[in-house]
């Protein structure tokens, strides 16, 4: 961690049309995460935890407030210009894998590469599956891997890029304990080894407690806490 800012929120609020009126999931956000940093956003089910992940990764806009990613406001920026900075920095982790099913491992992991028109993908995405122990299931395809494996060629495919930033909602949320812990020890030890930052939605508050800062989100507002979180909320 180097103390530059990467990805900023200033004064973050979404509000939803539903059936009874205007639902308010995120009221008044703002936060800062430094380059490198570890940061997990917990809080119950309905917080906002996921809705918080998508502003900030630029997957949607917010009703007022602003979001800053490497120094752009994305919040000023189309689609097609938040895609782009998606494409440049961003890396996503999600609970239920999103490998493309057709592809395999080694092919997923090059799509993003391709997508961004970069050389030597595929000795990128080999040296990426042998960082996550999948080299030798480089050839199969999601439906021939365990969930372990499927969520490690998802890690693969989220590092590839060497993002700025890379967000993580609930990643072990399909995944017994073992291999959950597996997993997160290999997502912890690529974010040190890289310095990418990581940004991780969890309920599980041992997992929150390994990252560096902890986010509260209590219906849709940013909550002090005891301990690590009022740490976190301090900075």
């Amino acid at each position: 961690m180097n103390g530059t800012i990467v990805l900023a929120a200033e004064n973050l609020s979404k509000q939803v049309s539903s059936p009874e009126g205007s639902l308010t999931i995120l009221n008044d956000v703002s936060l800062q995460i430094a380059a490198g940093e570890t940061v997990a956003i917990v809080g119950a089910s309905g917080a906002g935890k996921s809705t918080l992940l998508v502003l900030l990764a630029g997957l949607d806009v917010p009703s007022s407030g602003r979001v800053q990613l490497n120094g752009t406001e994305l919040t000023t920026l189309d689609e097609d210009g938040r895609a782009a900075m998606r494409a440049q920095y961003v890396g996503f982790v999600f609970q239920s894998f999103h490998l493309v099913p057709s592809l395999t491992a080694l092919e997923n992991v090059m799509l993003p590469l391709e997508l961004a028109g970069r050389p030597q993908a595929r000795s990128a995405a080999l040296t990426a599956l042998k960082n996550v122990g999948l080299e030798p299931r480089a050839n199969h395809y999601p439906n021939q891997l365990s969930g372990g494996e499927q969520q490690r060629a998802a890690i693969a495919r989220a590092f590839v890029t060497q993002p700025a930033v890379l967000f993580a909602d609930e990643p072990t949320g399909n995944l017994d304990a073992v291999t959950g812990e597996k997993v997160i020890r290999q997502l912890f030890d690529l974010n040190a080894a890289t310095g990418t930052t990581l940004v991780l939605v969890t309920h599980d508050q041992k997992l929150a407690e390994r990252c560096q800062r902890i986010i509260q989100l209590d219906m849709g507002r940013v909550v002090p806490s005891v301990g690590k979180v009022s740490e976190a909320l301090a900075r």
